[in-house]
């Protein structure tokens, strides 16, 4: 059974905002109290997160698909919808996020750092938070966005330090298992390591991590056997080390050949010209694999290399090859530039950008694409005839209809608010009141401006009481 899985495909959905509510308040003698409906909630986002406790994406890989929850709708009385949950996925350190054409979204490097891959839809606003002097009381209120939807790809990159390279059964599992605590299953198995191992090693002050990178063949860096799955392991390694098997019962291997075939697999994938090499001839302990380390090494040496012969069965040459490593691995720390903190670079858009594009896409065709632009449609109810004026005279304030008679348009052209293939499209007509000509001014209630029964019925009566008071004030007797 699969246990360790270093590459997935993930499906995120973000929670949807929850619809804003249209409401007037009312209670006793006072049936129209003016507008109380409440703003829908955010929906919640979905949250990568590095988490030093997880090792592997197999979570994952069993369950691909994942949302986060939507917000609620607003209520009357005020009352605004609870914002929807994040979800928060745990992956390990080293975990890279690609989109589906490859191209990295986030490099997930150290305890907590986050990559939101999907935004939570915003809520839409009640009529309590659409009325203004001019609209005093809205019928209608703001639908709430959808959530983001990705379907992204998450590959693991062992972070450590030193990375063991060899072929099958050279003898890197077992030399982890006596450098470091690491306990890889060990054997003389036919085939290679099926995932790699990580360890940590301390010699003297320096502490560092080394990798058993699973056993690479000829054509791995084209994707034969397993070694595209685990080549990318290697790439953030500071110092690599070529494990020689000095003991293989293969007659057509040697050392030097194994050399060679694994240096051309590095050099095919690339990136890794840079880091410091050690070799390690193991299995010394065998009589025939000592007698072979000696022939090699001097070639080897020639080469620029420095050799290290060790037996991981013995226990021989283990200190000077941690020593040694530290060595590499202190250098290349120090080597690194200093990490700075994460500068905050706040970018204001000009006042005079328009923040929306109009195209000509053929002759009685034109597209708006901008943020506004197509988050207004969103948000808006078209079966409720305000709220599409509303949105007329938004799109107007913007400058839409000013930008589409440059562009050439003429009444009776089709007018597609966003992405071809999620578009609103109408029949564009200059100054159009949408259909919401006959509610007088956008958002008004006349209602609200008519005395209510019973106030008209006082006034009437006190009128009736004061031409009777006048008339008695201006009676002579003596006429």
């Amino acid at each position: 059974m699969t246990t360790f899985v270093d590459r997935v495909e993930l499906h995120v959905a973000a929670g949807n905002g929850g619809h804003g509510c249209a409401s007037v308040h009312r209670e006793k003698f006072k049936p129209l109290g003016g507008p109380d409906g409440g703003n829908g909630g955010r929906g919640g986002d979905v949250i990568l997160t590095v988490d030093q406790s997880v090792t592997t994406l197999l979570d994952y890989h069993h369950s691909p698909h994942r949302k986060a929850t939507n917000g609620k709708p607003g209520e009357g009385g005020n009352r605004s919808g609870k914002d929807g949950q994040d979800l928060v996925l745990p992956v390990p350190d080293g975990t890279v996020v690609l989109d589906k054409a490859g191209r990295v979204l986030a490099d997930l490097v150290g305890h907590g750092t986050s990559y939101i891959a999907a935004q939570g839809g915003r809520g839409g606003l009640g009529n309590a938070a659409l009325a203004s002097a001019r609209r005093k009381a809205p019928g209608f209120a703001l639908l709430g966005e959808p959530g983001g939807l990705q379907d992204i790809v998450l590959e693991l990159k062992t972070v450590a330090d030193v990375a063991l390279v060899g072929y099958p059964s050279a003898g890197k599992s077992s030399l982890i298992s006596v450098l470091s605590a690491a306990k890889p299953k060990i054997a003389d198995y036919p085939f290679t390591t099926l995932v790699p191992n990580l360890g940590v090693v301390t010699a003297g002050a320096t502490v560092y991590t080394v990798a058993d990178v699973p056993g690479l063949i000829p054509g791995a860096s084209q994707g034969k056997g397993l070694g595209l799955e685990f080549l990318r392991h290697v790439e953030r390694c500071s110092v690599l080390v070529h494990v020689l098997d000095t003991a293989t019962l293969e007659s057509d291997r040697d050392p030097l050949s194994d050399l060679d075939v694994i240096e051309e697999e590095l050099k095919q994938y690339g990136g890794l010209g840079d880091r410091p090499r050690i070799v390690v001839l193991n299995k010394v302990d065998v009589p025939d694999g000592k007698d072979l380390a000696e022939m090699v090494r001097p070639d080897l040496e020639a080469r620029g290399f420095r050799v290290l012969e060790v037996s991981a069965v013995a226990h021989i040459g283990l200190r000077e090859l941690s020593y040694a490593l530290g060595e590499l691995v202190a250098a290349a720390r120090a080597a690194r530039p200093k990490e700075e903190a994460t500068r905050i670079v706040i970018r204001p858009k000009a006042v005079d950008e328009a923040g929306f594009t109009v195209t000509r896409e053929d002759d009685a065709l034109f597209r708006v694409r901008g943020e506004k632009p197509e988050r207004w449609v969103r948000q808006t109810d078209f079966n409720n005839d305000e709220a599409v004026g509303y949105l007329a005279d938004r799109l107007n304030r913007l400058g839409v209809e000013e930008e589409l008679l440059k562009a050439g348009a003429r009444a009776g052209d089709g007018v597609a608010i966003g992405p071809e293939e999620n578009a609103v499209v109408f029949d564009w007509e200059p100054s159009v009141m949408a259909g919401a000509e006959m509610l007088g001014r956008r958002g008004e209630d006349h209602r609200l401006e008519e005395q209510r029964p019973a106030v008209q019925r006082r006034r009437e009566r006190q009128a009736e009481r004061d031409e009777a008071t006048h008339e008695f004030d201006t009676f002579d007797p003596f006429e």
